[in-house]
């Protein structure tokens, strides 16, 4: 019984009598107990709990977990480089993986935003969905790893590694990325945020666990790009499982037997986030391929380098892009406001600005000589207007994402133009030096920039509904109380 019943049980009983008297008291004139300022612990709890829940710890904890994951990452490459002698084999066989990277991250992007609309199924619906994608996924890898065994040779001399078997994983290892990124997906499209941020830091911790693992006991480039596909398969196996528990809760409804979408389908309704994907990498990495043209080869190498370390921003809007598309896909589905969604996303990247830019900007050959040597240092000018350039593209990110989430396409015409114009005015008018590069590069962002941030707050508000008409007044009384007809 709740303890306000039982007190009022208790006074009803006092009133009646006393040591067989009454006593006077009324239980419906008791005052409650008062509380205590701040609502007490209880109210504490619940203000925590709210807090936990906000949407700015959502897009916060991603951010967080997409920082760790490539802080592991960066721990990994700076291992694997001390551990293998002939580290550029390994890094030409992780570029040769990451090709499919912009397919997996629009597969990502469409499936957690069809999983919050509901396109894919609920519950034992949306577990049937996964399964037989997952199915599919696992079948056209055990394929494709067999036709790649057939071609090792040709596809080692094209990557340009000698290690023939490592090159045969590539591409099975690239579809093993697109299940995992489908099941990100998925678990995003339920609301799971905090699985989708242990599943980032995981799988960049197991492989570089399994990397060094296979490197150390032998194996050398092979084993330490071997561990690249075991943590896939290993990470994907643990999203699939909480997947599954959260769908197909114990005594829970059966699984259902027919997916709600076939993965074909799935695929073909993603071109538009994969050509939105496509622009940001071309924005993001066309800057290198024309330093390559531009600059000789310790130049360029160094102005690579500098690009690294300027690119941190984006991989803060990748994380909070996680937590922006179901939530402005979800919002914009139940006609609610939107653009708070996107403000919110867009503030989180600028406050994680703020330190970065500050170290750009006073100690820019410190943090260049610690992370990539003295030998780095051609470049550092180029590091804070590099910083400022990236900072913009990942808005346009987040910008890019609001807008596919809410199912415009539209836009992508004039950030297509914007992203083809940026090599042109590269090969043709950039300075020699890496500021003026570096300062060319910036003026395209930010034009990117202002097209995507004016495209994506000119959208009509999701929540904004229509104010009814005015009623119009009665029409007055003929005699007798009928209406005049109109004429």
């Amino acid at each position: 019984m709740p303890p306000s019943r039982r007190r009022r049980d208790f006074l009803q009983r006092a009133e009646i009598s006393h040591r067989g008297r009454p006593t006077g008291i009324r239980y419906d004139e008791m005052p409650e107990r008062p509380t205590p300022p701040g609502g007490g612990a209880g109210g504490l709890s619940a203000r925590l709990g709210a807090l936990r829940n906000s949407d700015l710890a959502k897009a916060g904890g991603l951010a967080v977990a997409t920082i760790v994951g490539n802080v592991v990452a960066l721990a990994a490459t700076v291992v694997f480089a001390r551990l293998l002698d002939d580290y550029g084999s390994l890094a030409a066989l992780l570029a040769y993986v990451l090709i499919l990277s912009v397919i997996g991250q629009a597969l990502q992007v469409a499936t957690a935003r069809e999983a919050v609309l509901g396109t894919l199924g609920t519950g034992p619906a949306l577990a049937a969905t996964v399964r037989s994608w997952t199915r599919t996924l696992i079948v056209a890898t055990v394929a494709i790893g067999l036709v790649s065994a057939l071609l090792h040779a040709p596809i080692a001399a094209a990557v340009g590694v000698d290690q023939e078997w490592a090159a045969a994983c590539g591409a099975p290892a690239g579809v093993l990325w697109l299940l995992l990124a489908i099941l990100r997906g998925a678990l995003q499209g339920v609301g799971d945020y905090r699985a989708v941020g242990i599943s980032l830091v995981a799988e960049q911790s197991a492989r570089l666990l399994f990397g060094a693992a296979l490197a150390g006991a032998g194996l050398d480039v092979t084993g330490a790009f071997l561990g690249t596909p075991l943590a896939m398969a290993a990470v994907a196996l643990w999203c699939w499982l909480v997947l599954r528990r959260r769908l197909l809760p114990a005594g829970g409804p059966p699984p259902a037997e027919v997916p709600a979408l076939r993965l074909r389908d799935h695929v073909a309704g993603a071109w538009a986030p994969i050509a939105g994907l496509v622009i940001v990498a071309v924005l993001q990495n066309i800057d290198v391929i024309g330093a390559k043209h531009r600059f000789d080869d310790d130049l360029a190498s160094s102005y690579g380098a500098t690009t690294v370390a300027a690119k941190v921003l984006i991989w803060v809007a990748i994380g909070v892009g996680f937590y922006l598309v179901p939530e402005a896909s979800r919002r914009a589905a139940a006609r609610e406001e939107t653009r708070g969604v996107l403000v919110r996303s867009l503030a989180l990247v600028l406050v994680c600005a703020v330190p970065a830019l500050a170290i750009f900007a006073l100690a820019p050959r410190l943090l260049l000589r610690l992370a990539f040597g003295a030998d780095r240092l051609l470049a550092v000018d180029a590091l804070l207007p590099l910083g400022v350039a990236f900072t913009l593209l990942a808005l346009t990110y987040l910008a890019i994402q609001y807008l596919l989430a809410l199912r415009a396409v539209w836009f992508l015409l004039p950030l297509a133009a914007v992203a083809a114009l940026e090599p042109i005015v590269l090969l043709a008018a950039a300075p020699g030096d890496p500021s003026g590069f570096a300062a060319v590069v910036l003026g395209v962002q930010a034009l990117a920039c202002a097209v995507a941030l004016t495209l994506a707050f000119s959208r009509p508000r999701a929540g904004a509904r229509r104010r009814p008409a005015a009623p119009r007044p009665a029409p007055p009384l003929r005699a007798g109380g009928g209406s005049r007809p109109r004429g």
